[in-house]
């Protein structure tokens, strides 16, 4: 047996484009491209990238799902620059997605990876758009000569509306549930009748518990609770799951919550096989007005910015 870190982490806007002024026309921009040579620009934000690299790399991780990066060619540069380059993460995989603003789904890995697949293309017949806003993508982590992990990494829907943000949970909901719905439906396709070894990771963008309201449900909970993974982070107490703070909507009337919206699910057997395995959340660099945690935190981290990143990332030690 090897003995692997398995981590995700939603970055938070890992951009490698530049930063446009107003005038603009952002959505030109995304659907037609744009000349360098033909606007004025400055890199986006390095500050923030070397507080998203150091939480990274406190993770310790040997493969990392990562959400909100903009390309192949960002992750590549992103690495090179921050993470100690090839040596550190020899192996990479990002497959464009569906999200206009361009945030993809990416792994980064000590270990090959192979039998890479994608759904950017599979088609919500009555949303008439794609099923993923940015995708499921599964693919196998090679470790040694015989042993193997398959992971599906994946960014549910937002909960942000933003003509309607005091209800954009319940309304994305149906949207969120159908690609919950979805990625358990792709594991019993790669693990049909059987158990395997896998790992369902990533931002699923919705929190358990259900509102006091009682209409605001979660859309996660048929895939959290399904009896064929575990998710690894009930091993936590409760006060100590929370993997975002969100300050907050003073018109909605809500104030600052913690969430936990990062998850891994491991396969039963995986699971089985490590039982005593118990994940950490890393808050190094989540920003000072998350006063809940009283841990120390990365220099340069700000009261709201700069921070690593809204999200802060899971990582759990696992034999395979």
């Amino acid at each position: 047996m090897t003995n692997i870190r398995l981590a995700t982490f939603n970055c938070n806007n890992l951009f490698q484009r530049f930063k446009f002024g107003s005038e603009v026309d952002q959505t030109q921009i995304i659907n037609e491209g744009w000349l360098a040579n033909t606007l004025d620009a400055q890199l986006f934000n390095e500050t923030e990238k070397a507080l998203t690299a150091a939480a990274i790399m406190e993770t310790k991780a040997d493969i990392i799902a990562l959400q909100e990066v903009e390309s192949m060619n960002t992750l590549r540069l992103f690495r090179d620059r921050y993470l100690g380059g090839r040596q550190s993460f020899p192996h990479g995989i990002l497959i464009s997605g569906n999200d206009p603003r361009l945030i993809n789904v990416a792994v980064l890995s000590k270990y090959p990876i192979a039998s890479i697949e994608t759904h950017v293309d599979e088609w919500d017949e009555e949303f008439q758009r794609p099923l993923f806003k940015r995708d499921c993508l599964e693919c196998d982590i090679v470790i040694g000569s015989s042993n193997k992990i398959r992971i599906f990494v994946n960014h549910f829907k937002s909960m942000y509306d933003r003509d309607d943000p005091c209800n954009g949970r319940s309304k994305s909901m149906k949207e969120r549930s159908r690609q919950a719905q979805r990625v358990k439906e792709i594991v019993l396709e790669r693990f049909p009748g059987e158990d395997g070894m896998y790992a369902i990771l990533g931002d699923f963008n919705d929190y358990l518990e259900t509102e006091t309201d009682g209409q605001r449900i979660s859309a996660i909970t048929d895939l959290v609770r399904w009896h064929k993974i575990v998710n690894v982070i009930e091993r936590l107490s409760k006060e100590e799951r929370w993997t975002i703070y969100f300050e907050g909507n003073e018109q909605c009337g809500q104030g600052a919550i913690y969430k936990q919206l990062d998850f891994i699910l491991l396969s039963k057997s995986l699971a089985e096989n490590n039982q005593s395995a118990i994940p950490t959340i890393i808050r190094k660099g989540i920003q000072r007005s998350a006063t809940l945690y009283k841990g120390p935190r990365f220099e340069g981290i700000g009261d709201v910015t700069p921070r690593s990143s809204d999200h802060c990332p899971v990582v759990i030690e696992l034999k395979i």
